[in-house]
Order: C-alpha cells, then structure tokens, then sequence
C-alpha cells in the first residue's frame, strides 16, 4: 500500500498528521493515525458509521477535544486563531438557523468571516428560496443552505461531514459537479461519507474503521490492489488483508 504521508514531505500538503490520538474514555476514537492531504485535490474520508470520521473532521477544523499527537493545517497548528477564516467547515447536522431566513443566515455567516456571500446561493441552487425561512425547508435544501454557508469567503480548505446523506441521485451529482468545480477553483476538500461507492469521484481516499488508518489510496489504486469495482467488496478485502 501506498506510504502516502511519507510521500507528503515532497508535496504542498495541507493538512498534515502524524500519531494523531482523540481518546474517550477507555477508546480511541482515533488511535494514532498519520497521513498528508494533498492540496486542492478532493480527498474521500470513507468508512462505516462510528468508524472516526467526524471526530477527525473536529480535530482538522479546531474544535474536537483531547487531540494527541501532531496536525498541521494549511502549515499551522490546528485550531489556530489565523486558521478560522481559511477554513469552511459543513457539520453532519444542519448548522444554519432554523428561525432565519436562507439571505439571513448567509449575511451572518458573512459577517462573522468578514467576507462577502454574493453567489454562494446560486452556487448551491438555493437563490429561488433565500428568503424563505429555514424551517420551512426541505432536508436537501437544509443540506445545501449549510453548504452554502460553509462556502462563505471561498475558504482555502472546506471540510465537508456528509454533505450528501438523504439527498437524491440528482442532487448528490449536480453537489459532486460543483466539489470539482470548487477544487478546480483552487480549493482542497475533505468530504467524508459512509457510501463508499463516492469514492469514485474522489481523487485520494481515506479509509477508516474502528478509528484506525487502513488505507491511504486513490480510487484507481484500490480498485487495482483488490481486484473488484466495488467499493463496499474492495473495503471488505482491504480489511481482510490486515
């Protein structure tokens, strides 16, 4: 398998681990995983629910506690106070107001970075509901007005926890198509999901269980070291191989 993080001492990483640890109570919700995301490449965080991802999401964007070990962002410590305008960070719930309307929610998000939100709605194909309130929105459109405001200020690296959990077919492609657009725009993406076959849009993989690194690949690479295209079958082998 691939040594990816080692590769990453030649290459413009922009985030950067080494024994990185998160433990809770007697588990390790991370336990001392290490790797390189390159830059402004789109890198699937893949694995079964419970696996870690969201927990290494928290940590990459500052905000999981009980962090061990060494992470870098954008070549600073995690968490730093310069980070908070440079990263764009879409949590698994919704975190967008529901008592606001879409236009509200991205002036405040807006001001807090200090960066303007012109055609972020149309970006997500929200601009027919901006002034609807939240509440009265669809779980998709939730989904997207959240995006939305994750994408505020065009944030060097967006974190993005399951963004596409719950949408329907054409919704997941039309979000895929604007992912590349995105890192064709310059951006760096990291996009968990638990649907292993988006690990086909992907240019890098992630594959996590039980808090643990199995592999650090791209889609080609896995489906060649195990034979099969798919995804749910090449991560079982991968696994068995451990």
């Amino acid at each position: 398998m691939e040594d990816r993080e080692a590769e990453g001492g030649a290459r413009d990483a922009a985030v950067r681990a080494r024994d990185l640890r998160v433990r809770r109570g007697r588990i390790d919700a991370l336990d001392g995983i290490s790797f390189a995301i390159d830059a402004g490449v789109i890198t699937g965080l893949l694995g079964p629910s419970g696996s870690g991802k969201s927990t290494l999401i928290r940590a990459i964007a500052g905000v999981q506690a009980g962090v061990a070990g060494r992470l870098e962002v954008l070549g600073r410590p995690a968490g730093v106070a310069s980070l908070r305008h440079e990263l764009g960070y879409m949590t698994q719930a919704p975190c967008v107001y529901e008592d606001l309307t879409v236009a509200e929610n991205l002036r405040y998000f807006a001001a807090l970075r200090g960066a303007p939100s012109a055609g972020v709605l149309e970006r997500v194909g929200l601009e027919g509901q901006a002034h609807q309130l939240v509440r009265n929105l669809s779980g998709g459109q939730r989904a997207r007005a959240s995006l939305a405001a994750a994408l505020v200020g065009a944030p060097r690296l967006l974190l993005l926890d399951e963004p596409t959990v719950g949408l329907d077919p054409l919704l997941r492609r039309d979000l895929w198509r604007l992912f590349r657009e995105l890192t064709g725009a310059g951006a760096t993406m990291l996009i968990s999901s638990h649907v292993l076959d988006e690990a086909s849009h992907c240019d890098d993989l992630l594959l996590l269980r039980d808090g643990s690194l199995i592999g650090q690949l791209t889609p080609a690479a896995l489906v060649a070291s195990t034979g099969t295209q798919d995804m749910d079958e090449a991560f079982v082998r991968l696994i068995e191989r451990r």
